[in-house]
């Protein structure tokens, strides 16, 4: 349980909720020293660089070795300062419910995200964040998402009909979900414009997680934050023009009309700012788990083959001249098995493993006690895979996701996209995603290994976006 300790320079409101304005305008600001968190066991690991290098050569296993030697909250140098983890569903909980408003996911996010994807939707907090949250899901309503239902299934229809034989799977997925992005999310056609923009885009991305987090000539910052001129550039006259012609039924064309709730236009700053966000956090986690679906399917032929039963059942299968038949916007709710193995997917592979946030005020936890300005951040991919919540975790079983077993566990135990305030925005949008790229492929293809059979087990790369080092090495096989 976690207890809040008082803070004599804390202003509250009249609900006992602390003022939207933080106490540390920056995260640079208000720094515990390490005689603040001497009481918290962990490590400091080497001289200047910590225990950097140890949690990047393997992060899942650094951190479990952490929890066996230190228990559930542990401290941690590592990347510039110390760090607590705070583990397990109850963890979960607290920090991504925020009851109590304790916690700051933009002073979390900011010094990974700051220079590329400032003031999206995960970097606002509190007020700000409700307001701007509810404008922005206009954008995933009924008829906007019809709307990008049939951009998907044209779209990967097109693609997808290519794929016969063996192939490098995750390059592939990452171009179709980039063109995607720039027609249901821009409205744009696919071709050379769409292309400088994937270009800039991938260069944010990359850049995100850079070592050398200034933009120094040559370097991956420096051609991110040259990626994020040209998107702002353009993302900043297309809002402009899109208020004054009317826009299509995109996503961007919705959130450059969007308004508040008392009627005013989003600032165009921010239209940009969270439409890049919203690419890239889309982008990269649709690609992860995408792959990390067919990994899953081709190695596990038995759901694959459920799976296809059951998005024939649906569709009525592919017609008279063997092209599969899209899958129907009200349709999707019908695929319950399908999510169901997705779910399971997401449970193993998240595609974010850990988040972050800082304290802005003291608080208890577990016992102990953890000041304000300190950062913190919860393991989601042990969670999805620790004993205390999940019978046999490291096994393939899409049937713990019944209702009934959903409803008998922790409810912070499954977190793959996040929760409370923060609750993934596009997370139907993503289940709709990889529905109609189920229902292309298996209609389609059988898919399998290219080599090693049923015992193929890539290399994964853990951290920050899971991802198989190898491309994920499939072949589709027609029907």
């Amino acid at each position: 349980m976690a207890t809040l300790a008082p803070d004599q320079n804390t202003s509250f409101s009249d609900d006992g909720a602390p003022l939207k304005q933080s106490p540390f305008p920056h995260w640079s600001e208000g720094v515990p020293d390490e005689d603040a968190i001497a009481h918290i066991p962990g490590e400091a690991g080497w001289p200047v660089v910590g225990n950097t290098f140890k949690q990047l050569a393997d992060p899942h296993g650094f951190s479990a070795r952490m929890i066996e030697k230190y228990g559930k909250v542990y401290k941690n140098r590592a990347f510039g300062g110390f760090g607590i983890q705070l583990v397990g569903a109850e963890a979960n909980e607290l920090v991504l419910f925020n009851k109590d408003k304790l916690f700051s996911s933009e002073q979390g996010w900011g010094p990974v995200l700051d220079q590329l994807f400032p003031r999206g939707l995960m970097l606002l907090d509190f007020d700000h964040h409700r307001v701007d949250r509810r404008a922005l899901s206009i954008a995933f309503k009924p008829g906007p998402m019809r709307h990008y239902m049939g951009a998907l299934n044209s779209g990967i229809s097109n693609e997808v009909a290519n794929w016969m034989g063996p192939m490098t799977f995750q390059p592939a997925i990452k171009q179709l979900t980039l063109d995607l992005a720039a027609d249901s999310f821009l409205g744009i056609p696919w071709g050379p414009e769409a292309d400088k923009i994937n270009t800039a885009f991938v260069d944010m991305v990359q850049a995100s997680v850079a070592p050398v987090r200034r933009p120094l000539p040559f370097t991956k910052m420096k051609k991110g934050v040259d990626g994020r001129a040209y998107m702002v550039d353009y993302l900043t006259k297309e809002t402009h023009r899109r208020r004054a012609e009317g826009g299509g039924q995109d996503m961007f064309s919705q959130f450059a009309t969007a308004t508040r709730e008392d009627g005013s236009l989003l600032p165009v700053d921010e239209v940009v700012d969270h439409m890049s966000f919203l690419m890239m956090a889309a982008h990269d986690t649709i690609t992860s788990s995408a792959t990390s679906l067919i990994y899953h399917l081709a190695t596990q032929p038995e759901w694959q083959e459920k799976m296809r039963e059951e998005i024939i059942a649906v569709t009525g299968g592919p017609d008279g001249d063997g092209n599969a038949r899209a899958l129907d916007y009200d349709d999707l709710a019908k695929l319950e098995l399908t999510e169901m193995i997705f779910k399971e997917v997401l449970r193993l592979i998240p595609p974010v493993p850990s988040m972050p946030r800082r304290a802005l005020r003291d608080f208890e936890f577990d016992g102990y006690k953890i000041p304000a300005g300190q950062m913190v951040g919860i393991n989601i991919h042990w969670t999805h895979h620790s004993e205390e919540y999940w019978d046999d975790p490291y096994a393939f079983d899409p049937m713990r996701f019944t209702p009934d077993k959903v409803k008998a566990r922790h409810k912070y135990a499954w977190v793959p996209f996040g929760g409370g305030a923060h609750m993934c925005l596009g997370l139907h949008f993503a289940y709709m995603q990889i529905k109609v790229l189920m229902a292309q492929l298996l209609q389609r293809y059988r898919i399998e290994p290219t080599s090693g059979g049923l015992d193929y087990k890539p290399d994964w790369q853990p951290w920050p976006i899971p991802q198989p080092k190898d491309g994920l090495k499939v072949t589709f096989k027609e029907l």
